[in-house]
Parts: C-alpha cells; sequence; structure tokens
C-alpha cells in the first residue's frame, strides 16, 4: 500500500519488484556464505547466482495456488535456475528472508527521511538566523504573555527537529538487524556464520537472538520515532496556521502566482499545506500503535503481525517523508510580516511589561502580593481600553511614588525581554 501522495525515491523503497530483489539477494548471500564454509558446493552457489531471477507477475501467479509468498518466490526463481537452486534457502524459514529484508527497506526509508530531515533542518536554521532579532509577542494560551523574537519561536523548532533526528537514527541503527537463524531461532540447520556473513555483505548487524522472527520492540520503537517526529511537524504547522488568521498576520505560508484559495471567495488565503499536515500528523501517529501491538506474538511467532507490517511500513515512512518535503516548501517560502508583529505587540498598551513592573516593585521594597495588585490594578484598566500601561502608572501615585522616572524608563525597555537572545541562539546552534 503506497499513498498517492509519495515520493519517487520511497516509492521506490516500497515496490514489490525491491522487497523481491532484497529477498533474493539475503538467498544468494546466505547460499555464498554456505559454499565458503564447504556447506554448500561452490560451483552451485556460483550457478545460483548467475542465473537466479524472477518475474513480479510469475511470482504472484504461483502465489494464488501456493498460499505461500516465499515458497512462491523461491518457486518462481528456481524456474531460471534449475537443479541448483535446491541449495538456495538451506536450512532456513521464511521469516529469515522476510524479516530482514524488511529491516532492509526501513533502514533504506530511515535515511531517505533522514536525509530530507537534515534539508529541513539547514533551512529551519537559516530563516532563524534571519529573524532572529524580530520581536513578536509571545502568547500562552492563545493570549499575549511576553515578546520573544521570531528567531527564537524557529530555533526551538530546529532543537525540536534535532532530537527528532537523534531519535530516528537511534531507531534506523535499532531495526538494521537481520536474521539467518533457522525455525525457532536456534540456527539448528544453518550456521551463525552464514547470518554474520550475510547481514555484513547487507549493511546491517545480526539480531543478538531471534525467535522465528526478530522481536518487535525495534519495529516499535522505529515507528514510535516516525510518530514523534509527525507531532514536532503538527507543532510547527499548527502555530503557521494561528499565525496566519487574519486578525494575527504574522506570517503566511508563499501564496504562489495563478494559486487560488478558494471555489467561492476569491479572496482567500488559506494555510492548506500547514492543515494538511496536521492530518497527515495524525496518520503517522496513527501507525505507531499497531506497531507496538505488533510485540506481544504467541511464543516464538505468529504471523498477526505481519499483515499490519505490510500497511505500516509504506505507509508510516511514506507519510513522514511526504510531512518533510512539505514542510520544507512551508518553512522555506514562509512569508514573514515584521510590521504586523509590531503592531501585535502594541495593541494591548504595554500591558506585557506588566512583570517587569512588579518585579521594580518589589525591588522597591513592597511584597510581592502588595506589587502584584497594584499591577493588575492598572492592567485590567487597559484590558478594558482605558490607557497604556505606562501613562496609568505614572498617573498612580500609589505606584509611582516608589519608582523613580530612570527606573520607569528601564522597566519598559523593550529589549530587555530578549537580551539572553545570542545566548539561546549560541546554545541551540553549537553543532
Amino acid at each position: 500500500m503506497i499513498p498517492r501522495y509519495s515520493r519517487p525515491e520511497m516509492v521506490a523503497i516500497w515496490s514489490e519488484e525491491n522487497r523481491l530483489r532484497i529477498m533474493l539477494e539475503i538467498e544468494l548471500l546466505a547460499c555464498e556464505a554456505m559454499a565458503e564454509l564447504g556447506e554448500v558446493p561452490e560451483a552451485a552457489a556460483a550457478v545460483c547466482r548467475e542465473r537466479a531471477d524472477f518475474d513480479v507477475d510469475r511470482v504472484n501467479e504461483l502465489e494464488k495456488t501456493l498460499k505461500h509468498d516465499v515458497i512462491a518466490f523461491l518457486t518462481a526463481v528456481n524456474e531460471h535456475i534449475g537443479d541448483e537452486g535446491r541449495f538456495l534457502h538451506k536450512g532456513m524459514t521464511s521469516s529469515d528472508v522476510l524479516d530482514t529484508a524488511t529491516a532492509v527497506q526501513l533502514k533504506q526509508a530511515g535515511e531517505l527521511i533522514l536525509k530530507e530531515l537534515q534539508r529541513v533542518l539547514e533551512t529551519t536554521r537559516r530563516r532563524a538566523f534571519e529573524w532572529k532579532d524580530t520581536p513578536c509577542i509571545g502568547r500562552s494560551h492563545g493570549i499575549h504573555a511576553e515578546p520573544t523574537t521570531f528567531g527564537l519561536k524557529l530555533a526551538s523548532w530546529y532543537d525540536e527537529l534535532v532530537r527528532a533526528r537523534a531519535r530516528l537514527e537511534s531507531a534506523v541503527a535499532d531495526i538494521s538487524v537481520g536474521m539467518i537463524s533457522g525455525a525457532v531461532g536456534t540456527y539448528a540447520f544453518v550456521n551463525p556464520q552464514v547470518e554474520s556473513r550475510v547481514c555484513e555483505r547487507l549493511g546491517i548487524q545480526p539480531a543478538p537472538i531471534s525467535t522465528q522472527v526478530i522481536p518487535r520492540d525495534r519495529h516499535a520503537a522505529y515507528f514510535a520515532a516516525l510518530g514523534l517526529l509527525a507531532s514536532s511537524i503538527e507543532r510547527f504547522a499548527v502555530e503557521v496556521r494561528h499565525l496566519q488568521r487574519t486578525e494575527v498576520l504574522e506570517a503566511e505560508e508563499r501564496f504562489t502566482k495563478g494559486q487560488k484559495g478558494s471555489s467561492a471567495m476569491p479572496h482567500k488565503r488559506n494555510p492548506i499545506l500547514s492543515e494538511n499536515l496536521t492530518g497527515l500528523a495524525r496518520l503517522v501517529r496513527g501507525y505507531s500503535i499497531p506497531a507496538m501491538e505488533n510485540v506481544a506474538l504467541w511464543h516464538e511467532r505468529d504471523i498477526s503481525h505481519s499483515s499490519v507490517e505490510r500497511v505500516i511500513g509504506p505507509d508510516a515512512t511514506t507519510a513522514a517523508h511526504f510531512m518533510l518535503v512539505r514542510f520544507h516548501s512551508v518553512i522555506d517560502g514562509l512569508v514573514v510580516y515584521p510590521e504586523n508583529m509590531q503592531r501585535n505587540l502594541d495593541q494591548l498598551g504595554g500591558i506585557h511589561y506588566s512583570q517587569r513592573l512588579m518585579l521594580a516593585l518589589v525591588e522597591a521594597g513592597m511584597t510581592r502580593e502588595e506589587a502584584y495588585a497594584l499591577v493588575q490594578r492598572n492592567a485590567m484598566r487597559v484590558w478594558q481600553g482605558e490607557g497604556d500601561l505606562r501613562a496609568l502608572i505614572e498617573a498612580d501615585t500609589e505606584l509611582s511614588s516608589r519608582l523613580d522616572s530612570a527606573t520607569i524608563e528601564s522597566v519598559f525597555d523593550p529589549d530587555a525581554f530578549v537580551r539572553n537572545r545570542d545566548h539561546i541562539f549560541e546554545r541551540v546552534f553549537a553543532d
């Protein structure tokens, strides 16, 4: 199942042709390893390597009758090899091939996602520095809090993506294990050295222990890492959606020439890319749950995980990769309006200075409770539209008698809120 929004590189990874080619390579590498150990005639291994091939349609045709995917695959391959094909799959079980092939595909998909994630990181870094000193109001609960800079907002996105990269790198390493250990993982009819040699040549590690399958906690960690990555992208997308609201309009998605926003209303410019990312995040997160439920298999193995992984493998990796491609388009083309940021900063008459004012009164000798009450009394008047905070406190003798003009001037210093932005940037972008 490959979603219609798949990128060509990801489509190639999850194509049936690629899956069967990986399976064939596993079979051939195992046969060659056995030949090196003297367990299979070298000439037979050479013939297998030379003649081995298959046709996807033929494999599917055979499976209709055989009702077993690996047997259908081996039968189709042996039609090309001939008698020497009997040495393929010696001492192996189906999961040796299937699980190892799945590991290779998940590794390939993960590396493709990491490559795109790196591109997103580089663009987010560039845009963070571009807007490092641009002030904007910070919000909590959707309400004006204190000023920050738009660059600091983007720096937090970058930092979160760095953590997502580390998790995904770990998950890709964790999933990059194979097995050639036989029916219940005991190497009863296959030399453990075969497994080691096959995995080495595939660029993965042998699982330290397997049953008839590789334990599924590895897969669950992989899909959980994708779910967390998707959740982070959703957080950024939701912020863009809020900032693009008509009443805010501090930033918006690039609206390209010829683009139309609504079939009914020609004036519309909607955050469609960010909304799309929100929806896709729900899917990618959802795939992590069946991956976790796949961990608890019966005894050495059952087949309940197989149907799940045929869906979530291509779907989750494709959706996560597409989300990164789309988010890169959003962040790279994001249109920022500093003048609107300043307008919104000034909208509520300077009440965002309330904490600085309260702390100045505390330093002047008032208790925190007294200072809070005095500042809040004036701030609530600003909320009601009765003026700006500075004018009100200068007219409030109970308050202004506690502070001289120089202190009041320093309280209303706009740069004081973000004076540590260089320090934060140095920490975030230390790499």
